[in-house]
């Protein structure tokens, strides 16, 4: 059965190369699309590193476009302060919040000739940790026992550790800042994080470190608060906690918001990309099928001659149907075997990074043959059912 129908895919050569075109055209939008939905959703299983539950950020608008320099006893009357209400059960700070869009990142360097490893950078405080449940896998997190330290202490991801010390233990190592930042200064581990990805559940595992921020020790300040509150902490908070604010400093203004609103803004704004493109490959893809489904009625119709006499000599009304559904499923195959044959290239030479890994591929590939084999057989079915309930007479007398 399968000789028969490739000779007889090999003699319509001429008329199958437009349909094998158009299906390798629908199997390239629905694997680019389902590469896209399936990066997505490995990212989204991936742990993020802290918990944004019960998490609030405000942001400090001091009016002095960043010139003024917070001492220590801001940030120690601020956390005095919003401690004092009971739906507030920790505080820190932080340079920008998690989910948000803020990014600051550097190349650092064991040393003068070593590789530059690309990393993202927080400035952030000793309460952190404890706001955001970060967990550490080894080491420390910051401590007044770091006060004074010689060189500036960090806290860097489980990526970046095997990325800047490969084989060795990070924990007391030191870097310095590749791009040439402030002369002398150098950076110590004190512990390491599995994983920590900032801007949420569709971010890219990326190198990670955080900085200790000691007030009056650093160049700047940091003005974003990270509150944890009790858990059924309502909306109706944010009153409260702005008149807490406004009596600690009434000079300046703040933005609070909770994670879980930033969390639900982040996703759509990185969803919203995969829906338009899903939407655009969808009316691509019932253009293809329309002119499959059209392709398949004329080839059917040009053929009613043969398939008249093939039951005139006993093939029954199912075979026939059954031989018009294989042959767009063994070319549809054909179509499918090709395009895999060039986008393996993607993974092979890791032109897209990480984007497209071998999972990804495996799964994008998989949902876009299901798709294109599903197409294949709504297009046939209706040529194939009208091919199979011809009469041998009216066929053979076909004109």
């Amino acid at each position: 059965m399968f000789r028969h129908l490739l000779k007889l895919t090999w003699k319509r050569k001429s008329r199958n190369l437009m349909l094998s075109l158009e299906i390798l055209l629908a199997f390239a939008i629905v694997f680019g699309v389902a590469a896209f939905g399936a990066r997505y959703a490995q990212l989204y299983r991936m742990p993020l590193g802290f918990d944004a539950a019960d998490v609030w950020s405000v942001t400090i608008q001091a009016g002095d476009n960043g010139k003024q320099h917070f001492d220590a006893g801001v940030y120690d009357n601020l956390r005095r302060g919003l401690l004092e209400l009971p739906e507030v059960s920790g505080v820190a700070f932080a340079a920008f919040e998690p989910y948000a869009m803020s990014t600051y990142t550097s190349d650092m360097r064991r040393g003068g000739k070593d590789p530059q490893v690309h990393t993202e950078l927080i400035e952030v405080d000793d309460g952190l940790a404890g706001v955001l449940g970060i967990r550490l896998a080894e080491g420390r997190w910051f401590s007044e026992l770091d006060n004074g330290s010689a060189a500036r202490t960090v806290v860097i991801n489980r990526r970046m550790a095997e990325a800047m010390f490969p084989g060795q233990r990070a924990v007391g190592q030191q870097f310095i800042d590749g791009e040439g930042g402030k002369p002398g200064v150098s950076y110590k581990v004190v512990g390491v994080v599995d994983e920590f990805r900032a801007k949420g559940e569709f971010e890219a595992p990326v190198n990670f470190a955080f900085l200790r921020f000691e007030a009056g020790k650093n160049d700047g300040d940091i003005r974003t608060i990270v509150l944890q509150v009790k858990p059924g902490t309502t909306r109706d908070f944010e009153k409260r906690l702005n008149r807490r604010l406004k009596l600690i400093r009434n000079d300046w203004a703040f933005q609070i918001t909770p994670l879980s609103t930033l969390r639900k803004n982040m996703l759509h704004t990185r969803a919203t990309p995969l829906v338009l493109v899903s939407v655009i490959a969808a009316f691509m893809l019932v253009m293809v099928a329309f002119g499959l489904f059209g392709a398949l009625w004329q080839n059917t119709t040009a053929r009613i001659p043969e398939i008249g006499l093939r039951r005139a000599i006993g093939a029954s009304a199912a075979g026939i149907y059954r031989q018009i559904v294989l042959e767009q499923f063994m070319l549809s195959s054909i179509a499918i075997a090709l395009g895999l044959v060039l986008l393996v290239q993607l993974p092979l030479t890791g032109v897209l990074g990480e984007s497209l890994n071998w999972t990804v591929f495996a799964a994008a590939a998989v949902l876009s043959m299901g798709v294109i084999y599903l197409l294949s057989l709504l297009c046939a079915l209706y040529p194939g059912w009208r091919a199979s309930r011809l009469s041998p007479t009216e066929a053979l007398h076909y004109e």
